[in-house]
């Protein structure tokens, strides 16, 4: 069997083991109290996906500030191909990064160059990785201190020592030129001078994302950017646990968001975190006195907030690929 044939049933078991975790979950914890507890006004989803314009705006900031003035592209530019790029890592099973190569590939189509392009979502990953673990440990704290209960405390601190060490690994290998090193290890490995190119681009790639890490204000304020968008998408846990008559506070709105995204960032092997994010929000909700049907309906409402933004994103892709394909044929036909 093949290495793509192997991947693929690899992805099929792992959501198989998710659907069934869902199914476990949603029967534990009563599927009529969890649907009467989804049962939300129309305006209240679709008001929570306008709602997450505001963080990928500012998902978008962060990697528009990390582009050399010269290559900088217009910032709703950004917006659209960001937008793209998240709608593509949530809906996609099979592309938890997949997203990220495309909004890097979309880039550079649209003025900038691939090395850019490319080094940018490099670096913007990178520091994601960091804020993500800033913001697990500031998540971490708060409940905590709201529940007084620590048991849990030594698994995710793990996790966020597990997270820290693979930035600094990244970060070090990008410093010392990983992308050289590694394309001209492929060199050698086929043994072809038509390789020799690709080990060029390797090593511009490599001066790149060094010549972004030198740019020290740009990453300060990509990780700002980054923090508070992760800390205003707590707005659309607030105003779920509103619509459900829960008198939330932001503060637990902000605990949940935080912690039930480290879970499913934790679990990105299983496709949409399907039965992990329902969990998460299921196990943090009873630890903030939140019914345990309420916190998997919780859930139920991100997943549809993810549909409502994610299929636009999906459709408005398509569109613009099938544009261009339709563009490239047309050239070629004259």
């Amino acid at each position: 069997m093949s290495a793509r044939g192997k991947l693929r049933i690899t992805i099929y078991l792992l959501g198989l083991f998710g659907v069934a975790l869902f199914t476990l979950l949603l029967v534990r914890e009563g599927a009529g109290q969890v649907f009467g507890a989804f049962v939300t006004p129309k305006w209240v989803i679709l008001g929570i996906a306008a709602f997450h314009a505001i963080p990928i705006f500012l998902d978008a900031f962060a990697w528009w500030v990390l582009f050399p003035r010269a290559e900088r592209p217009p910032l709703m530019r950004l917006f659209w191909m960001r937008w793209i790029g998240e709608s593509i890592s949530t809906l996609v099973p099979s592309a938890a990064v997949g997203g990220d190569i495309v909004r890097a590939r979309l880039a550079s189509l649209h003025g900038s160059s691939l090395g850019t392009s490319a080094g940018t979502v490099i670096v913007d990953l990178t520091i994601g990785i960091f804020t993500q673990a800033i913001f697990t440990i500031l998540g971490l704290t708060l409940l905590v201190r709201a529940t007084g209960k620590s048991e849990f405390v030594g698994p995710t601190l793990f996790g966020v020592i597990i997270a820290i060490v693979a930035f600094v690994g990244f970060f070090i290998a990008q410093r010392l030129g990983m992308f050289g090193f590694i394309t001209r290890l492929i060199s050698r490995m086929a043994r072809s001078k038509e390789w020799q190119a690709f080990v060029e681009s390797g090593e511009q790639l490599d001066e790149t994302v060094r010549k972004l890490y030198a740019r020290r204000g740009a990453l300060v304020l990509c990780a700002l950017a980054t923090i508070v968008s992760l800390t205003v998408a707590s707005g659309e846990v607030w105003l779920a646990l509103w619509t459900m008559d829960l008198d939330p506070s932001f503060l637990h709105a902000f605990i949940l968001q935080s912690m039930a995204y480290t879970i499913r960032s934790a679990a990105f092997v299983v496709p949409a975190g399907i039965g992990v994010q329902e969990g998460g929000y299921v196990f943090v909700g009873g630890l903030l006195g939140i019914p345990r049907y309420a916190g998997f309906a919780l859930s139920l409402v991100a997943r549809m907030r993810e549909l409502g933004v994610g299929i636009p994103g999906l459709i408005l892709w398509q569109w613009i690929e099938g544009r261009r394909l339709f563009g490239r044929r047309r050239a070629t036909n004259e």
